[in-house]
């Protein structure tokens, strides 16, 4: 109890992303490696509209506690229900970008926003 009293507002939202990823059978997005077909759940940071190659292209960051994860949906200019703070599930094959984690055209589940 202590230590929840003396934590930051962060590392408690982290430590619950954490709780939430293995109560639904996921994957950490920090054990993610190149090429790997994973499902991983977390909390959208941010949403840009970002183009590739001169086709739209939807980024979002995933973040589950433990790591970032590039989540871009190609040919996408937005998607209803794809917004900041949202949380979702999201399955595919891990690629990597630059040194960071990107999940190209994911399957995706939106989690109710009751539960948010």
């Amino acid at each position: 109890m202590l230590d929840r009293l003396s934590s930051s507002q962060e590392d408690l939202e982290c430590e619950e992303l954490e709780e939430d990823s293995q109560a639904s059978g996921c994957t950490r997005i920090s054990e993610c490696t190149d090429r790997q077909i994973v499902k991983v759940t977390g909390t959208l940071r941010t949403v840009t509209l970002r183009p590739r190659a001169g086709v739209p292209a939807l980024e979002a960051e995933l973040f589950d506690g433990t790591a970032p994860l590039d989540v871009v949906w190609l040919g996408r200019r937005s998607i209803v229900g794809i917004e900041p703070g949202r949380k979702l599930i999201a399955s595919g094959r891990i690629s990597m970008s630059h040194g960071r984690r990107v999940l190209f055209n994911p399957k995706y589940e939106l989690r109710p926003l009751g539960k948010e």
